[in-house]
């Protein structure tokens, strides 16, 4: 999972204005490996997109990994407010 990780940074960090302050916090539940995605609240605009695109994009490459076993990822963007 430490792969997936550094994948969505590496994705986020040149999208927002603070890269300093990206966070991503993983929590692991019966059925996900949900990913916490905290961004500045100034940059938070910048990860969703018009009309969600930009999630909507991240989301796709993030849930197109392969896990092993039958649990699935979910990628929740978080205000950092």
């Amino acid at each position: 999972m430490q792969d997936l990780s550094k994948l969505v940074l590496t994705i986020v960090r040149p999208l927002v204005t603070k890269p300093d302050e990206v966070k991503l916090e993983i929590n692991e539940s019966k059925d996900f490996f949900e990913y916490n995605l905290t961004v500045a609240p100034e940059d938070i605009g910048r990860i969703i997109g018009k009309q969600g695109r930009v999630a909507k994009a991240i989301r796709t490459i993030v849930y197109s990994v392969r896990t092993e076993g039958p649990k699935k990822v979910r990628l929740n963007i978080v205000d950092g407010k």
